[in-house]
């Protein structure tokens, strides 16, 4: 997809990918890997993705840190202490507890 040719093929064509997507979806069609494949290629485009529910599923269940996109201090990470259970999780040393 970084190729100028293919490219200009995959942009040149998405509508009709889209609709192809569309029409198998309303008509109860399955089209698993040609919706994949498009939502990949959207993926693919994007400089920034919705990632945040992902980077919060990781905190909650493994302790992980995440940064936050708003924050005016780039880099800085934050640990949020969802619960009494969730204390425990991982090393904490060094961590900020966010409020989320």
């Amino acid at each position: 997809m970084v190729d100028p040719k293919f490219a200009a093929d995959l942009n040149s064509r998405q509508m009709a990918w889209r609709r192809v997507v569309t029409l198998g979806v309303a008509n109860g069609i399955a089209c698993p890997s040609t919706s994949a494949s498009l939502s990949y290629y959207d993926q693919y485009r994007r400089a920034k993705l919705p990632a945040n529910l992902i980077q919060s599923q990781r905190d909650f269940f493994g302790g992980h840190t995440y940064e936050r996109t708003d924050s005016k201090e780039p880099g800085k990470t934050y640990h949020t202490l969802w619960d009494d259970a969730h204390k425990d999780l991982g090393d904490l040393a060094g961590r900020t507890a966010g409020n989320v």
